[in-house]
C-alpha cells in the first residue's frame, strides 16, 4: 500500500509501541513505573485521536532508536529527537512539538553580562557545558578553544561549577538550565537565545520519527499535532515537562531537515 498501512495495523491491534530513550523530561518511566514525559503524553494524545487506544514503552539507548525504529522493535520514536539533516537520510519526522534555544546558568547577577556565545569569547570567560552536548560546538563556532571548555557530566555538574567558582558560565538548552537553577540562591539563567551557526541563528527542534515508508502515519499524526498547536492545548500537555512558550514553534521538519 502506497503510504504504508501501519496506521490501519495499530488501529487493529489497539496499541503504538514508543521507542524511548530514559531521557527527563523528553520520555522515561517514573517512580511508579509509569510511562511519561513530553513526548510519550504527547503520542498518548494523538493516538487516542486517531484511533490507538493505547500506547507502550519500549526503552533503548538513545543511540539505539533509529536502529530500533528500522528493525521494526517500535513503531514510532517518541524521545523528543532533534530533527537534522543526518537523521532525515535515515528516518521521517513529524513536524517539531517543540523548539529549544540556548541559555547560560551565570553567577546571580550575571556580573560578566554574559548573554551569547560571542560576549563568553570577547570576556575570556571560563566556560563549561556538557558531556556531547551540541553547544561545545556552538562554543568553538563563536571563536572559543576547544580545548580550554571544561566538560561536565550534567547540567548539575554545571550549576555546581558555577556555584563553586570553578567557571563564570555554563550553557546548556534553555529548558535544562531553567529548571536546574530552581534549586540554587547563588545562580541564575540568563535569557534564551539562539546560537550562531555558519553565520545564521541556529534553532533546534524535537519531533517524533518514523520508518520512511510511512508516511500515511506520519501525515495523519501531523494533521493531530497542528489542531494541538492551533487550540493551544500543545502547550498544555508539555507544561509540566518545563515547557514554556519560548518552546512553541511553527518551524517544519522540511526547514529543519535543511530541505
Amino acid at each position: 500500500m502506497e503510504g504504508g498501512d501501519l496506521l490501519d495495523r495499530l488501529r487493529a491491534q489497539g496499541v503504538a509501541r514508543l521507542g524511548i530513550a530514559g531521557e527527563i523530561p523528553f520520555g522515561y518511566i517514573d517512580k511508579n513505573g509509569e510511562l511519561t514525559g513530553e513526548a510519550p503524553e504527547l503520542a498518548k494524545v494523538i493516538f487516542k485521536r486517531l484511533g490507538v487506544d493505547r500506547v507502550q514503552p519500549v526503552p533503548t539507548e538513545f543511540g539505539s532508536l533509529i536502529p530500533g525504529l528500522a528493525s521494526q522493535q517500535f513503531d514510532v520514536v517518541a524521545a523528543g529527537m532533534y530533527i537534522n539533516p543526518d537523521r532525515c537520510e535515515q528516518v521521517i519526522f513529524s513536524d517539531p512539538d517543540y523548539q529549544m534555544l540556548d541559555s547560560f546558568i551565570v553567577r546571580k547577577g550575571n556580573p560578566l553580562g554574559l548573554r551569547d556565545y560571542k560576549d563568553v569569547v570577547e570576556k575570556k570567560a571560563r566556560f563549561a557545558t556538557g558531556t556531547g552536548y551540541a553547544e561545545i560546538q556552538y562554543a568553538v563556532e563563536a571563536g572559543y578553544k576547544e580545548g580550554d571548555i571544561l566538560i561536565v557530566p550534567d547540567q548539575v555538574a554545571g550549576l555546581n561549577a558555577v556555584e563553586a567558582g570553578r567557571v563564570d558560565v555554563f550553557a546548556g538548552t534553555a529548558l535544562t538550565t531553567r529548571e536546574v537553577v530552581k534549586k540554587s540562591s547563588r545562580t541564575e539563567v540568563t535569557e534564551a537565545f539562539k546560537p550562531v551557526v555558519g553565520g545564521k541563528p541556529h534553532v533546534d527542534g524535537g519531533g517524533f520519527a518514523f520508518r520512511p515508508t510511512e508516511t500515511n502515519l506520519r501525515d495523519a499524526f501531523n494533521v493531530e499535532l497542528q489542531k494541538l498547536k492551533k487550540s493551544g492545548e500543545l502547550l498544555r500537555i508539555l507544561k509540566p515537562f518545563g515547557f514554556t512558550e519560548d518552546e512553541m514553534t511553527d518551524l517544519t521538519a522540511k526547514e529543519l531537515c535543511g530541505g
